[in-house]
């Protein structure tokens, strides 16, 4: 039934950012814009501007760092007073990991951008290799890197690189050196990636492809695997295609979450996949699971308003119960504190209907409080 319904709507309206590519322009005209609040909500007493001082020092562990995508900039974020300071970075930023050594590698329009966290400073901009990037600009469809993620030796940086009107690529850079070491093709716009436990794989999260593509870290060798629980009918006109994914810590699986009704468990071996029931019932983005196995995955808001739920985060035992927690207004993605007790669910979306903050939420009881910070965040990180 869902499947027909979103064909239906995929009728109605020709394209989404979320499903077609397409100029920002068009972006108001989208389903999941009318679905999620099309226009971007004027400050209020529950969103107000950042206007903590500047501290000085170094970073107190703890702290949040965010990807301003709506600007040039990350934003340093005390989790409890709001922001505290800014670095300039590159246009454009969208997914950022941090190492154990307090760098953070930075996917922007312009480079991947390298900051000392500890004293929040940009120590380098590490040009892409790939070709046909076009001019450098901000707005979901831009080129340049979107998802990334870091080697766990640290070793080695994979950002995946979207390449507007075709198939992205997947760039190894070297951590020491700081340059682009190899260049992999992978599907189109690739959202997120993550690696392997045992680093040997990356995963490219192609959302415009219906698919993930694997590739050999050592040899760089590529294969790609259908995602697609609901078909590939609708094509770049779809909504129905995977956005985030999560390594499973338990065997290495990789999870895909769909319109909070279908889990999708992938064995990236033999290219196999599961479908885990999930009740949200609502479009969902972003994606963590944490080493005991829980996963967090930040549902958008309705494609359907007369079908689907609101804006939510799922929070979801590796024994397969969920609890989820209503959000106000869309999200993008989530990262959760040291101790496993709070997650930190970013405001930014890659539509319209975003705001310059980030939900404060408490996984015991539920609560959710909103907190200034950055300018239409997506990307996190807890330092």
């Amino acid at each position: 039934m869902r499947r027909l319904v979103l064909a239906a709507t995929a009728v109605v309206v020709l394209a989404t950012g979320c499903a077609a590519q397409q100029s920002d322009a068009a972006d108001a005209n989208s389903p999941e814009t009318s679905a999620s609040s099309a226009s971007k909500p004027p400050d209020s007493p529950t969103s107000p501007k950042p206007s903590s001082p500047k501290t000085t020092g170094k970073t107190p562990d703890g702290t949040l760092l965010v990807a301003d995508f709506g600007s040039d900039t990350v934003t340093f974020v005390d989790p409890d007073r709001g922001a505290i300071d800014s670095v300039r970075v590159g246009e454009a930023p969208y997914g950022l990991v941090v190492g154990e050594d307090g760098r953070a590698w930075v996917a922007t329009a312009e480079g991947v951008a390298v900051v000392d966290t500890h004293e929040r400073k940009r120590t380098d901009l590490v040009a892409y290799e790939t070709e046909d990037l076009g001019p450098v600009t901000g707005g979901e469809y831009r080129g340049g890197g979107m998802g990334i993620a870091l080697a766990p030796d640290g070793d080695h940086v994979y950002v995946g690189v979207n390449v507007p009107g075709g198939n992205g690529t997947l760039e190894t850079i070297d951590t020491g050196t700081r340059e682009v070491t190899d260049v992999t093709g992978v599907g189109r716009r690739p959202f997120d990636v993550d690696v392997s436990r045992d680093g040997r794989e990356v995963y490219a999260t192609d959302h415009d492809s219906f698919d993930v593509t694997v590739v050999d870290a050592r040899t760089h060798d590529a294969r790609r695997i259908e995602v697609a629980p609901y078909g590939t009918e609708g094509g770049l006109g779809s909504w129905l295609k995977p956005h985030y994914a999560a390594v499973r810590p338990s065997d290495g699986r990789l999870l895909f979450p769909f319109e909070g009704e279908k889990l999708v468990v992938v064995d990236p071996d033999t290219g196999r996949s599961t479908i885990e029931r999930m009740t949200a019932n609502t479009h969902q983005h972003g994606v963590t699971v944490t080493p005991d196995g829980t996963l967090l995955a930040v549902g958008t808001g309705p494609i359907d308003p007369s079908r689907d739920e609101g804006p939510s985060l799922s929070v979801r035992t590796k024994d397969g119960k969920e609890k989820v927690i209503p959000l106000d207004g869309p999200h993008e993605d989530v990262a959760v504190s040291a101790d496993g007790r709070t997650a930190y669910v970013t405001g930014g979306f890659t539509r319209d209907g975003y705001w310059n903050g980030i939900s404060v939420v408490d996984l015991d009881s539920g609560d959710v409080r909103r907190l200034a910070a950055g300018e239409r965040p997506l990307g996190i990180a807890v330092l």
